[in-house]
Parts: structure tokens; sequence; C-alpha cells
């Protein structure tokens, strides 16, 4: 019998019943084919949802600010602080179900793939439904745990409650998106994100100044805007997976496994946990940081809050490239091809290096007309904003390493020794120096304390990678009853 209709005899199961189905387009098998060449083509997708994603809110920005002015503006941004919040949880327990699809897919396990995808639908389903309630019932005393400004508070309350609205259908397209990447496609939630911001983009003036049928909402609008453009294009997102047959859609009896099964439900806990407190500690130790550089006054604070504006950018590169990696990485461990995962990592520290370190040099070099988009000609914030860049901004290079290590060795399972040493480089060592040794280099101490960061996270990070014992963690066994064979058109 061809090798390729053999049953998966992983962890010592009977042989299973397999099939073939073709391989639906834009789908790539991360299995095969030029390990470089392959995670550059499959990250540039990823990349660009970033980049919309971002212009997205600040085109937004833009609306509200024009229309309804700086107190409209100031509400959006105290809100946004809380969506933050919300999804920064959300984003470890997605990393974890694209880990174990993406472990599934490697190993041919189709039923397995739609066992964990029924299970993680349904959870976020019902975490969104239960966010939305709960953030209509407290938003107000979330918005005064912020301290937020009275003459703010009504338009945030407006605008906080509206969006909360939006959590299921925000829930659920994350879960897709992320999950057709575990099987190997990243175009699909990429055009989803042109629909999506495009509409977005479009039906904020619509709804802010009442165009039209449409009533006059003001800040609401925006956030109503916002909910009907994720609608719509979830629903078209779901209409291509069933329409094109994707390989995470359920049919028929497959939609039981929309009831969660601990089987899939605690691996994705175990690991979503972590990789979700992670992003909070990121958080929590950027806002800490952050005080201490209001210490410094206003034209510090400006300078540095525009170099984050900036950094934004630099940053995306590693996060796509880190989130391909661990697509790839799950699904050739799945496929038990470990000569591949080593391969890969090194590719993505390399593709990393390359566009960090051309980010960076042509920010260093354009940094005076970069800022002037920001602050006025004659701002000392500038060339406090150029001394900050020349002092951390290389240090996203070594930022793009740990985070495709730490992508990588979590692809396996292993969670815990990358939360340990976030804690360690981003809380202990970054607050050592900054405040340790702030009252002695003031400015300088703040800035040098994110260089420490940098450092500490890079070394740890390849350390545990050449020398932990991250081979030996395990995502999930592949536990289901038949096992799907994708085979190439």
């Amino acid at each position: 019998m061809d090798a390729r209709f053999r049953g998966n005899d992983t962890f010592g199961a009977a042989p299973k019943r397999v099939f073939s189905i073709a391989t639906p387009a834009h789908q790539r098998d991360l299995t095969v084919g030029p390990v470089a060449k392959t995670l550059f083509l499959f990250a540039l997708p990823s990349l660009g949802v970033n980049i919309l994603q971002s212009l997205n809110h600040s085109v937004n920005s833009v609306w509200i600010g024009q229309f309804l002015g700086e107190e409209a503006l100031a509400a959006s941004a105290n809100a946004g602080l809380i969506m933050f919040l919300m999804f920064s949880t959300l984003f470890g327990f997605t990393m974890a179900t694209t880990i174990l699809i993406g472990q599934n897919m490697g190993r041919r396990d189709v039923e397995s793939v739609r066992r964990v995808m029924g299970t993680a639908f349904g959870v976020f389903l019902t975490a969104g439904l239960v966010t939305a309630a709960a953030g209509w019932i407290f938003a107000p005393q979330m918005l005064r745990l912020m301290a937020t400004p009275e003459s703010v508070y009504p338009l945030a309350l407006a605008y906080l409650r509206v969006i909360f609205l939006s959590m299921p259908t925000s829930f659920v397209m994350v879960l897709v998106a992320s999950s057709l990447r575990g099987v190997g496609d990243s175009v699909t939630p990429f055009w989803n994100t042109v629909l999506n911001v495009v509409l977005d983009i479009i039906l904020n003036p619509i709804f802010i100044l009442g165009l039209g049928p449409i009533p006059a909402m003001g800040i609401a609008g925006s956030a109503l805007a916002t909910i009907l453009a994720g609608v719509i294009s979830l629903g078209l997102l779901l209409r291509k997976v069933y329409a094109r047959d994707l390989t995470i859609r359920l049919r028929g009896h497959e939609l039981k496994w929309l009831r969660p099964d601990a089987r899939f439900l605690k691996p994705i806990a175990r690991m979503g946990l972590p990789m979700g407190l992670s992003m909070i500690i990121m958080s929590g130790s950027a806002v800490v940081m952050i005080g201490l550089v209001n210490r410094e006054g206003v034209n510090t604070t400006a300078a540095f809050g525009v170099m984050n504006q900036l950094w934004s950018y630099v940053q995306m590169p590693a996060v796509a490239v880190g989130s391909a990696v661990s697509a790839m990485v799950a699904q050739n461990i799945g496929a038990n091809k470990w000569d591949r995962v080593g391969r890969i990592i090194w590719s993505g520290i390399g593709i990393n290096l390359l566009l960090a370190g051309v980010l960076i040099l042509l920010m260093t070099l354009f940094a005076a007309p970069l800022l002037g988009l920001f602050l006025s000609g004659g701002s000392p914030a500038i060339d406090i904003a150029i001394h900050i860049n020349h002092v951390i901004g290389w240090t996203f290079v070594l930022m793009g390493v740990s985070v495709v290590v730490t992508f990588a060795v979590r692809a396996n399972g292993a969670v815990v020794a990358p939360l340990l040493i976030l804690i360690f480089s981003a809380v202990l060592v970054r607050f050592s120096v900054g405040f340790g040794l702030y009252d002695r280099f003031g400015a300088d101490a703040i800035w040098g304390s994110f260089v420490a960061t940098a450092i500490a996270s890079c070394v740890l990070s390849i350390a545990y990678y050449l020398h932990g014992g991250w081979k030996k963690a395990k995502a999930m066994p592949s536990i289901s009853a038949s096992t799907v064979h994708v085979v190439p058109e």
C-alpha cells in the first residue's frame, strides 16, 4: 500500500482508518519544501495583517479626533486600554489552539484538528458572550478603576459599552483566523483583515456623523461601526471556510464537537494561561516604566510616546515571523521532522535580523523627519527622542531573536520556562536597573533598563533553546479515531 495511506501509529495506537483530501488553495504544507522560502512567504500575509490593524486603529483615531475632539479621543484611548488587556489574555488561548491544530495537521490527523477547532469555537463563543454581558454591566467600575477624568467619563462609557458587544464576533474571528494559520493558510486571514479594515474605515464617519438615513451617534457610532464591520467580515470568512471546504470546517456529525471536550480543553488551558499571563506581565511592566518616564517631564514623556509609535512598526516583523515559526514548527513536530525544526528557527532568526536591522537603520537615518510627523519642528522632544532611539533602537534586533525562539519552543508545549524568562528579564532586571540606577543616572537609567531587558531575554531564550528540555514537552498526543491525510491536488 502507498505510504501516504497507511495508518498513523503515533503513541502506540492501533492502525487508524485513513483517507485523503485535496489541499485547499492558499493552504501550505509547512512540512515540505525549502524552509526559509516557505517561512518567509507564509509570514508575509501575517505581517500585512499587523500593518492593516495598526492602520485601522490610527485612521479610526483620526476620525474620532477630527469629528468629536480631544475628549472623545481620550475616551477611546481609555476604552482601548481595557480592550488591549482583554485581547492580551485571549492571545494565549489563541496561540495554544494554533499550536494544537498545527501539530495535528503535521501528523495529518484532520479529525483531531476539527475536534480542537470545535472545542475552541465553543469556548471562545461562550467567553465572548460572557465578556460582552459582564463588560456592559461593569464598564462604569472599570473606568473608575482607571481614574478616567470626569470630562471624558460619559464618552468613554458610551464607547466602551458598545465596543464590548463586539466581543463574541471578535473572539470568534481571532480564533478562525489563527486556526487557519495553524493548518498552513495565512492568505485567507489576510484578505479577511483587508475587508474588515476597509469596512471599519468607511463606516466610522457614517455612524459618527450620521450620513444619509443613519442618525448621528457620536463616539458610540464609532464602536457600532467596528461591530458591523466585524459581523460582516466574520460572516463572509465563515462562508468562505465552508464554500471552499477548508480543513477547519465542521459538518454533520462533527458539529457535536462544538461542545467542549476536556481532552482538548485541558491542553489549551495549560498552554494558554501562561502565554496570556506573559502578555499581561509585558504590558504591566511597560506601564510601570511609563510612570518612571513621567518623572522626567512632558517633553520626555512625549518623546518616549512617539518613539513607541514608531517602534511598533519595527516590532511587526518579529511578531509576524514568530507566529509563522510557531505554526511551522508545530506542523513539523507533529510530522516528527525534527531535522527541519532547527532550520525553521534559525531561518526565522535570520529573517528577523534582516528585517529589524533594515527598519532600525532607516528609522535612525530618517529620525528627524519621522518625528516631525508627530512633533513640531522646534520641539525639544525631538532631540530627546533621537537620543532614546540611539540607546534603545538596536535592541529590537535582539527582541526579534527572543520572539522567534520563544514562539518556537512554545510550539512543543513548553510554556513555563519562557514565562519565567520573561518575569526575570522584564520585571526583575528592568526594575532593578531602572529604579536602582535612576537616582544616579536619571533618564538614561530608564533607557538602560530596556537594553538590559533585551539582552537578558535574548541570552536566556537562546540558552533554553540550546540546552533546555523543551523538546521533551508535549502539547497533546493524537487521540482521534481516524486520520485524514492531505494529498496535494
